[in-house]
């Protein structure tokens, strides 16, 4: 009789668990998860503002400046490689809205929470870091900071590294949008999946009037986050980062990059 009233309570333990996380799931709605997109976007532009304080500081990036040992690569890929082992070992990124830069990462010692199963499994199979990160220092950076040295090497890759994790956590998150979207219109997206049309499925993702409302939003922000301040009327505004980078940030990388990631989802969407 004990034995059968501990599987009943276990058995209840399970299912409310499971009703839980599906309860949770349920929370992502187009709208939330708009409004989560709307949140990520101070992060980014502040993030930019924090870094715009140091120059490039080159060193930072060279591979033989750093000589640390038992370390092969640059002061910024260390910083890169212990925070993210860090952090996984923290769980970090058990949370599905989180996708690591590392390849090889720490398993987590901290007690497993379990986050909403709101994916496609496939979804884990998904990560572009890689180019999110060559664009970044090839493309992005040289747009907003000046050339020169001060020497704070540490702090400027750890800033690097906070951008980086801030438009990964962006673009990626264009799964929970296609996810959101294919729920919300099932028998439209089925049949482009399967016939594996990306242009197709490209077509009815994109909403060019949202998009539009982003990057007003983000130039409009990055002008009111970024204005040097003063009391003097006279004084022509100044900004710590050019609001029409940001606004080309957006335009140019972080929204083509986001549906390039819908569209791939939804293409292992019916896996």
């Amino acid at each position: 009789m004990f034995r059968f009233l501990v599987v009943v309570a276990v058995t209840m333990l399970v299912s409310c668990t499971d009703a839980l996380r599906m309860a949770k799931a349920d929370e992502y709605t187009l709208e939330s998860v708009r409004e989560s997109l709307i949140r990520q976007e101070d992060t980014i532009i502040f993030s930019f503002i924090e870094r715009a304080k140091f120059p490039l500081n080159s060193l930072t990036y060279q591979q033989n400046y750093s000589s640390i040992p038992n370390f092969s690569g640059s002061l910024f890929d260390f910083i890169l490689h212990q925070t993210e082992n860090i952090q996984a070992k923290t769980g970090r990124y058990m949370n599905p809205e989180e996708n690591p830069y590392e390849e090889k990462l720490s398993p987590p010692i901290v007690p497993h929470y379990n986050f909403p199963q709101f994916l496609h499994p496939a979804a884990a199979s998904i990560n572009i870091n890689k180019n999110i990160k060559k664009i970044y220092f090839n493309d992005i950076l040289p747009l907003f900071i000046a050339s020169g040295d001060d020497g704070n090497y540490a702090q400027t890759a750890s800033n690097d590294l906070t951008i980086l994790q801030a438009i990964s956590k962006r673009i990626h998150y264009g799964k929970f949008v296609a996810e959101t979207k294919f729920r919300k219109s099932p028998r439209d997206y089925e049949p482009l999946i399967r016939a594996k049309d990306r242009e197709a499925l490209m077509s009815l993702l994109v909403d060019k009037r949202v998009e539009e409302m982003v990057l007003k939003r983000v130039e409009k922000k990055a002008m009111v986050f970024g204005q040097e301040m003063s009391l003097d009327p006279n004084v022509k505004r100044k900004y710590k980062v050019d609001p029409s980078i940001v606004y080309s940030l957006y335009n140019k990388w972080i929204i083509p990059m986001t549906k390039d990631i819908e569209v791939e989802y939804l293409l292992r969407r019916l896996d």
